[in-house]
């Protein structure tokens, strides 16, 4: 069993940065990814960023592509999302998910464990 907790939301002005941490709790086995995904009112969860675990291999949603990185500490189990030049549309709460096994998705239905949801607010 693994538990993800995120870490790092708030409000912040547009433009501005913040960064995400979700900490696993478990064994993060080494051919299985992590992603970050957001939920905004009134909207389906959405795809942000997925990294695996094996080799540390990213992928994006289009719109973050540039502004955002997501990254890994093998050693603390725990995976970042650094966000910059935040827009108001990137208002959400954002969870972070981890597969048991397998490699990068954009799909939220494959992953098996998530978090609990950190709010982040971009004010215009």
């Amino acid at each position: 069993q693994v538990q993800l907790v995120e870490s790092g939301g708030g409000l912040v002005q547009d433009g501005g940065s913040l960064r995400l941490s979700c900490a696993a709790s478990g064994r993060i086995f080494s051919n299985s990814a992590m992603g970050w995904f957001r939920q905004a009112p009134g909207k389906e969860r959405a795809f942000v960023a997925a990294i695996s675990w094996n080799d540390g291999s990213t992928r994006y949603e289009g719109s973050v592509k540039g502004r955002f990185t997501i990254s890994k500490d093998s050693a603390r189990n725990t995976v970042y999302l650094q966000m910059n030049s935040l827009k108001p549309e990137d208002t959400a709460v954002y969870y972070c998910a981890a597969r048991r096994t397998g490699g990068l998705s954009s799909w939220a239905n494959i992953y098996d464990y998530w978090g609990q949801g950190t709010q982040v607010t971009v004010s215009s």
